[in-house]
Order: structure tokens, then sequence, then C-alpha cells
């Protein structure tokens, strides 16, 4: 196989990293997933590096390399900020991993991988721009815009989890509080742990979005009150990404999109929202999965000529 024909992509999570390979037309090559080593920052950049060269020892060639991330490289310091997996903040990440695998690689938030995959060939495929959200342990953001990540000066483009909740009601005011300092972020309501929370409140107890979702299909009123105030939120949160940036599509990724309800419901939520006399804007659930991550990771180095990175270190693959 010749030298530049394989992408890898690498999804840095806090349980697990994910890696896999993929051929210029998208094929998966290879994919492995192992344990993310807890709390130990060499560790983590050691196995990296490990699974890297094993995966080209395997496919017998060189690749390039995208790394997808919690946080994002500081475009002042080069250093890490805002990742959830705290052992990579303060960290020269790009740079301890270029000098760990002896080659340039791209770095880019979680978000913007899982935003990048969908637009190339997911959900968002043949859109000129697409918000990407993942709706997971967090609430994360992405922009891609002819099929290249919209990084943003501040390298924060797309953060839409970490604005407040708008047009609150009286009892999401000051909301829950965050762990970026604030109270009352979209995070806060739209994360995983933000769907418990308001389904506990309600005296509801379920293991995910998904049984929440069954529970509301099958009847159960109490459920069906907590789908339809989650589709509320997540409508006002939306109509500002729409009112802001009016994408051509919106994905969603991450456990709570699993939630089936949300689907037939938004069109009619962001109307009430929206400054628009109509509102075309689809809101799809992730053609990848939970593979979208490492996908856009190794479609990283696929950027349109001109294209920048927020976290690129060295200069050729």
């Amino acid at each position: 196989m010749p030298a530049g024909a394989v992408r890898i992509g690498v999804d840095l999570g806090g349980t697990k990293i994910e890696i896999a390979a993929l051929s210029a037309a998208g094929e998966t090559l290879l994919r492995r997933r192992v344990p993310s080593p807890s709390g130990d920052y060499d560790a983590i950049v050691a196995t990296i590096a490990t699974l890297v060269a094993a995966a080209e020892r395997e496919l017998g060639t060189r690749a390039t390399v995208g790394i997808g991330t919690p946080g994002s490289a500081s475009p002042q310091t080069g250093r890490f900020r805002n990742a959830n997996s705290t052992v990579l903040n303060g960290r020269s990440f790009e740079r301890d991993m270029a000098a760990a695998l002896g080659r340039g690689v791209r770095v880019a938030n979680d978000a913007n991988c899982f935003a990048l995959s969908e637009a190339v060939d997911g959900a968002g495929a043949g859109a000129r721009c697409v918000f990407g959200a993942i709706l997971g342990t967090g609430v994360g953001g992405a922009v891609v815009a002819d099929r290249s990540v919209r990084v943003g000066r501040n390298a924060i483009a797309g953060e839409w989890g970490h604005n407040p909740l708008p047009w609150p009601a009286p009892d999401e005011v000051p909301g829950p509080p965050c762990y970026c300092g604030k109270a009352g972020c979209v995070e806060t309501f739209l994360s995983g742990p933000g769907l418990a929370r308001a389904a506990r409140a309600a005296g509801a107890t379920v293991r995910d979005a998904a049984e929440l979702g069954a529970r509301a299909a099958a009847g159960d009123a109490l459920a069906a009150t907590v789908v339809a105030r989650y589709v509320d939120r997540l409508a006002r949160a939306l109509a500002t990404v729409v009112n802001l940036l009016d994408p051509d599509v919106v994905v969603l990724g991450g456990g709570v999109s699993n939630l089936d309800a949300i689907y037939p419901a938004l069109p009619e939520a962001l109307r009430r929202y929206v400054f628009s006399d109509a509102v075309g804007t689809p809101v799809l659930r992730a053609a990848h999965g939970d593979s979208s991550g490492v996908r856009g990771a190794a479609w990283l180095w696929d950027a349109p000529a001109g294209a920048t990175w927020a976290g690129e270190a060295g200069s050729s693959p």
C-alpha cells in the first residue's frame, strides 16, 4: 500500500483510546480500542504511539495521523486547556505526540472530529455548512464549512455548551453549577447527567436516554413529560445556533442522541424559537455513531488547501 494512502485516526477519551485506519475512500481497514491510562499523561502519549506503530506494522505502510481529544490547545501558549481529562491541561500534547511519532500530527477537539466525520461522509455529507453537536457526558459543538473545521481565533468555535440556556423558565435560574465555574450552561441541562438530573427531579429513574424514550413511547406520562421538556430545552439551545450560523444541517451525536423522540418533535419546537417565518434546518442523528470521532480524526489531513488547524505540530505527515 503506498505511503499516504492510509489515514490513521485516534480518539482519546477519558475511559478508552480508539484507533482506526481509513483508506482514501473511507473504508475502515483496522479498528482497535484499549483502556485509557488513568491520570498518567506520559502513559497516554506512549499508548497512542504504540497503537500507531502496531497499526502501521499490520497494514505495512506509514500513515498520516490525526488525534481527537477533549479540550483544545491554546493559540497563545500551545498548551491544552478546557479538557475534562484534566491530565492533558497545561501540556504541549501536539508537540509531545509529534516527537513520539517522529512526524507531524494534527490534533483537534473531539467535537470538531465528530462534525468533520459527519460532514465528509456521514449525515451531513453534501452540505456546505454542518453544525455537529455532541450530547453526551458533556455538550460539545463544532462547525464544518466546505469540509473544513472552523477553529476560530480562540480555538473555541462551536462551543455552544458553555453558553447559558436561552429563555430560561423561573425554575431554570440560576441553573445547575457547571465545571467551567458558571451556572446554567447549556451543558448542565442537555448532557446525559443533565437529563438524568431532570428525570430524578420529576420522580423518574432510568438507566439512560434510550430507556427514557422507550418508556415515553410506551405511554409513561412521567417519562413523556421529561422528554418533552428536554426537547424544548434542546430547541432553545439550537435556535441560538440557527439564528447565528444558519447551518444547512445539524447532526447530533453522543448517548443522548439515541433518544428517538427528539427527532420528530424538534422541527415544531425549533419553529417556536428561531427568528424566521419558516425553519427548514434538518436535525439528524449521526450516521457513524460512536465511530464518528475516530473517523473525523483520520480525516484531519484531508483538509482543503489553505485550511488552518489549531494544534498542528510538525510540517509533514
